[in-house]
């Protein structure tokens, strides 16, 4: 298995647990009043789930087993899948910190991280698609 691919998916698992813990919060914080900020974090439970998550497996096991590009490179361009991690991952971050802060201080600077975080979510899905999409071949 190739390392980004390996990277992916330990990000996506990772992601997964940290959403399975909010979902618990998410659920606790009506039993439990000091939990009660956890709802601010709601859209961030979709979002480590969808993006963090399945996203992430769906790229690194693709990347790793979806047909050559090449004998030369089997895989493409490596450098433009690492690109495509750093930009999901860094969009990722930005609204699971954005979105709770945003809700807490409405039309500040975290409205416009939140807008940057879905230009470098877009951008790292445009660059997957770009890296997979000569993958896509028919069977010789």
């Amino acid at each position: 298995m190739p390392a980004i691919s390996r990277w992916f998916i330990k990000a996506g698992l990772v992601y997964f647990l940290a959403a399975m813990l909010l979902a618990i919060g998410l659920k606790a914080q009506f039993s439990f009043p000091v939990l009660r900020f956890l709802a601010f974090f709601n859209p961030v439970y979709y979002h480590l789930l969808t993006v963090g998550w399945i996203t992430q497996i769906i790229m690194g096991v693709s990347h790793w087993m979806f047909p050559r590009f090449s004998r030369e490179k089997p895989r493409g361009n490596e450098a433009l899948a690492w690109l495509v991690f750093v930009l999901l991952n860094a969009g990722l971050l930005l609204r699971i910190t954005g979105e709770p802060m945003l809700a807490l201080n409405p039309g500040s600077i975290w409205n416009t991280l939140l807008i940057l975080s879905a230009i470098l979510q877009w951008l790292a899905g445009a660059l997957y698609i770009r890296a997979i999409w000569p993958r896509l071949k028919e069977k010789p």
